[in-house]
């Protein structure tokens, strides 16, 4: 599918001049929003804004731009049903092909001193909006919410005469559909953690997390059941889901399991060299000792029945 017309209007402008010239070069028709459009008028680009597209201006200080039919109707028409496309010409709503979108920084703003009306304002809505129309036609429109996805698209697109495939656009809406259900997400976790004071609780009310899939097991706890393995996103440094495999055959369900256990408990020592021996997540040998190998020779006597086949960590 050729893409002829985009909207683009994104938070995060990393990229964004790069991909509307390429978009451009391949005379891609431009509409944008405030400082996206500004952004890329600066640039040199013909942008056509989106309240001079709909007739209608934005207004109630930006929270209302985007939740038009001409831009609404042009995301989700199917190009392929007669009624729907004899809809969009009797009320003059052109197709938009291309939806480049990216929501505001919400987990950036409570991340630091904020007021609630801070966080509040910073709750996107034509943004989301935008993204799950676009991702729910994704057979026609192809919706771009990572700026690190700008480079591919491009090359595809001049390698295809300006086109996106099918595999592509599906590609793009499952990323869109998981962005703004980590968005939600973070709302959700956010407000309910406020008690009827707006005072933050330890453990809120609800908790929304995201996981997502590193491995496919060679099989789950015992050989007749399945198992995979799915790390968090941004996973801190010095846990299972960050480290790196050297070398030897695909970790199993129980290695994984095992070596987590085994790292967790021997992070617990900071005193003197400590080592862990970890068979089916549990401890069969724990030791402090004068060197590493001291710590290990004591850890593996304590059971050096059950160390077989276990994991070591130091």
């Amino acid at each position: 599918m050729k893409i002829q017309r985009a909207l683009l209007s994104v938070s995060d402008k990393t990229g964004l001049v790069e991909f509307a010239c390429a978009l451009a070069a391949q005379s891609v028709e431009l509409l944008s929003t405030g400082g996206s459009a500004k952004t890329l008028r600066d640039a040199g680009l013909q942008v056509i804004d989106v309240a001079d597209y709909t007739g209608f201006p934005e207004m109630l200080d930006g929270r209302v731009k985007t939740l038009h039919p001409k831009v609404h109707g042009g995301i989700l028409g199917r190009r392929d049903l007669a009624d729907h496309v004899a809809t969009m010409q009797q009320h003059g709503i052109p197709n938009i092909d291309l939806v480049c979108v990216n929501l505001y920084p919400f987990v950036a703003t409570v991340s630091k001193p904020h007021t609630l009306d801070d966080a509040i304002e910073n709750i996107d809505i034509g943004g989301p909006a935008m993204v799950r129309s676009s991702a729910k036609n994704y057979r026609f429109v192809a919706v771009v919410t990572d700026p690190a996805d700008y480079p591919a698209l491009i090359t595809e697109m001049q390698a295809n005469g300006g086109a996106l495939t099918d595999a592509t656009r599906f590609g793009l809406a499952k990323k869109a559909f998981t962005h703004t259900a980590e968005y939600d997400g973070a709302i959700s976790n956010y407000l309910t953690a406020l008690n009827d004071n707006n005072e933050r609780e330890a453990f809120g009310a609800q908790l929304n997390l995201q996981f997502t899939r590193a491995q496919v097991c060679r099989y789950g706890e015992n050989p007749h059941q399945a198992g995979a393995f799915y790390v968090e996103a941004n996973a801190p440094a010095g846990t299972i889901a960050t480290a790196r495999q050297i070398q030897g055959k695909e970790l199993s369900y129980n290695n994984i399991a095992d070596t987590d256990a085994a790292l967790e408990c021997v992070k617990l020592f900071d005193a003197a060299p400590a080592c862990v021996i970890v068979k089916h997540a549990n401890p069969c040998g724990v030791a402090y000792g004068s060197s590493l190998l001291d710590a290990y020779n004591r850890a593996y006597q304590t059971d050096h029945e059950s160390a077989f086949g276990g994991i070591i960590a130091f």
